[in-house]
């Protein structure tokens, strides 16, 4: 009877374990002012010019992410003499994220490709390109101040 009673606790805790594991594999979760970080981000990283934000009306458009996807965006790019922009994303469940960190990817990839043509110097900032996501959120950061991007990053949550 007491190995029966043993038996069913161990059985008990590891049911528990496993759900708890679960729970928490549902992805990082942030509390984050994604509006916020945006701003932070294009102000505090970038360096060789001053972004200007973009509509949330064409930050879908800008990275082509689905409207399925798109909850919301904020985004700041430069004039285009620099490869410097950012862009928060939220997508609409969090397990779209990997599909929008492969949409930015690939935005990052065309943008080297066009930078090469006429300011090579800028495919460095590209080939650096910090793309992270947590929770629902995904940011794309292309900046001067990498380490300054990681700060900001890590006080976010990301």
């Amino acid at each position: 009877m007491k190995k029966m009673k043993n038996m069913l606790l161990c059985v008990s805790l590891l049911t528990l374990c496993a759900v708890l594991l679960g729970a928490c594999s549902g992805g990082k979760k942030v509390s984050v002012d994604p509006a916020a970080l945006a701003k932070d981000l294009a102000s505090e990283a970038v360096t060789s010019e001053e972004l200007t934000q973009i509509a949330d009306s064409m930050v879908a458009a800008t990275y082509y992410i689905p409207d399925d996807t798109y909850a919301a965006g904020w985004a700041y790019k430069g004039s285009g003499a620099t490869a410097c922009e950012v862009a928060v994303i939220e997508c609409k469940k969090a397990e779209q994220t990997k599909d929008v960190e492969k949409l930015l990817q690939d935005h990052v990839d065309s943008q080297s490709e066009l930078y090469a043509s006429y300011n090579p110097d800028e495919v460095k900032k590209l080939d650096k390109a910090l793309i992270k996501s947590a929770g629902t959120y995904v940011v794309l950061c292309v900046c001067d101040n990498e380490d300054q991007a990681t700060s900001i990053f890590k006080k976010a949550g990301f």
